[in-house]
């Protein structure tokens, strides 16, 4: 099993800025992509950051030019820094990976349990 644990979450107010990181451990054979989701009271989970084993990135529109993701492949650890945060960014953010480990013979999913996010003045 592969395990994700966030941190960095808090409370900032409009304008701040936050690091969000996710570290990966467990029995891990492999990582492809990773990525930041978030899921706000009331809406549905939605990706914020994605990047894939090469370091290709892609954004979510509404955090684009204000966010940053990025992977420590040695350390299997994904970043997320976010900039000029707005009280719409508020949500819980969520690590995902796309691992494979020893045992197993396809990749698949992982979660962490989130880190919540809150901008308010």
């Amino acid at each position: 099993q592969v395990q994700l644990v966030e941190s960095g979450g808090g409370l900032v107010q409009p304008g701040g800025s936050l690091r969000l990181s996710c570290v990966a451990s467990g029995s891990i054979f492999s990582i492809s992509a990773m990525g930041w989701y978030r899921q706000a009271p009331g809406k549905q989970r939605e990706l914020v950051a994605h990047i894939t084993s090469g370091g290709s990135m892609n954004y979510a529109d509404s955090v684009k030019g204000r966010s940053t993701i990025s992977r420590d492949n040695a350390k299997n650890t994904l970043y997320l820094q976010m900039n000029s945060l707005k009280p719409e960014d508020t949500a819980v953010y969520y690590c995902n990976c796309n691992a494979k480990t020893p045992y197993s013979t396809r990749s698949r999913d992982y979660w962490g349990q989130g880190t919540q996010v809150t901008v308010s003045s």
